[in-house]
């Protein structure tokens, strides 16, 4: 029986949003902060990419290419590499030319189009598999939804488009007795094959790697690589998926990430008996057990395994549909910048930070989140989005009446 591992790192940054008050609208249509997003992306990139991407370079040469990642970079990140971090461009293209990493296709905006719209998600991914092929030389053959959304129906859409494999959580309230530790398929198309993440294994490094409270602190390499091979002694395979912030900022250097994965892939290459690979590699080596039925979407955020992360409160859905109602009028008028801030304005990210949940998520809630509250989040973005249907519809500027009784009115003036 083969015994395999697979490292799947998700990297993404968002576009975050400038503030924009209600007396902007219709005045400023620009609507990005991007002294945030540089300074955020730099940051990341030398306490994270850079240094992670040569880790994994260095691995990949140390074991002759016996070690094998994988990832799924978003298509808004990548626009931000190129105008603030080039270079991590270029690390990430070196890891291409090993042979020995995968890039998944994914929605280039990071949306949650795949929820609503069936027209927006088939051109948003055959966009990115564009983007990536383009800058790495690779046409995608595995997808991954934004936070590894998945239900039967968006399964057989994904299938439909051509892809082999699609990447998952592995939620308690699906899988039941079964164990994520093997391939299943799709419940309406079993051409397409679902890998599914180990939560336990992957959060143990992800979110509790530096935890002092917790009971197996501190997690070293020999006793992790113990754990997946006891796990892989009864079962295939293990998926450990994870934001790619892992390393060096949601954990920082200090905390010996670093050292933790450059110790890892020796102690379990060295047992001969378990292999690391890419999920194109498994799915041609495994054979799966099961159809998995996924009736209503599921992800990897919170404890609920749901979409209530980016869709569990009023203000969220609120917004969610007046943007999506958009789509047609957008794409009826032709213009590329329009299109474009559509686009960025889907970013899952904007939803979740809307979120009302805190409890035992807040704090993950709270990383990266430019807002104090959710409630801020919801009118900055719905003050953009007003902006933004102005826009559609032709107006430029709101104009201000001053009436004999000194009241401040407002008009739409049409291009």
């Amino acid at each position: 029986m083969e015994r395999s591992i697979c490292f799947y790192f998700q990297v993404h940054q968002p576009h975050r949003l400038r503030l924009y008050r209600f007396f902007d609208i219709g005045r400023e249509d620009y609507y990005y902060d991007d002294f945030a997003n540089k300074t955020i992306l730099k940051r990341v990139a030398e306490k994270c990419y850079l240094p992670a991407n040569e880790l994994m370079l260095e691995l990949i040469k140390r074991y002759k290419g016996n070690f094998k990642v994988t990832y799924s970079i978003s298509g808004t990140v990548l626009e931000q590499f190129k105008e603030y971090a080039p270079e991590v461009i270029e690390s990430f293209r070196e890891l291409a030319k090993t042979g020995s990493v995968e890039f998944l296709a994914e929605t280039y905006a990071h949306s949650l189009s795949s929820l609503t719209s069936a027209k927006e998600f088939k051109e948003q991914v055959l966009m990115h598999s564009n983007a990536i092929e383009s800058l790495f030389g690779v046409k995608p053959k595995v997808f991954r939804n934004t936070e590894l959304i998945y239900s039967d129906v968006v399964g057989a859409a994904v299938a439909e488009m051509g892809y082999t494999a699609m990447l998952t959580e592995g939620a308690k309230h699906i899988l039941g007795w079964k164990s994520p530790n093997y391939l299943y398929t799709n419940a309406i198309n079993p051409r397409l094959k679902l890998m599914l993440k180990n939560f336990r294994l992957s959060d143990d490094i992800a979110f509790r790697f530096s935890d002092r409270s917790w009971e197996n602190w501190p997690l070293t390499s020999d006793k992790y690589a113990a754990w997946l091979a006891n796990i892989l002694s009864k079962e295939e395979i293990v998926n450990l998926f994870m934001d790619y912030e892992t390393f060096g900022e949601h954990q920082g250097a200090s905390t010996g990430i670093f050292e933790f994965m450059r110790n890892l892939p020796g102690m379990i290459l060295s047992r001969g008996d378990i292999k690391f690979d890419t999920p194109s590699g498994i799915c041609d080596r495994h054979q799966p057990v099961a159809p998995l039925h996924v009736p209503f979407p599921i992800s990897w955020a919170d404890e609920e395994r749901d979409t209530s992360a980016w869709l569990g409160n009023e203000l969220q859905n609120e917004a969610f549909a007046k943007l999506y109602a958009l789509e047609d009028d957008v794409k009826n008028t032709n213009d590329p910048k329009l299109l474009s801030d559509f686009r960025r304005l889907q970013q899952s990210d904007h939803f979740y930070y809307m979120c009302t949940k805190f409890f035992s998520d807040g704090a993950v809630h709270k990383y990266f989140n430019p807002y104090d509250t959710p409630y801020e989040a919801f009118i900055n973005y719905m003050n953009v989005l007003s902006d933004f249907n102005l826009r559609i519809q032709g107006g430029t500027i709101l104009a201000e009446d001053n009436s004999s009784a000194n009241k401040r009115s407002t008009k739409r003036v049409r291009k």
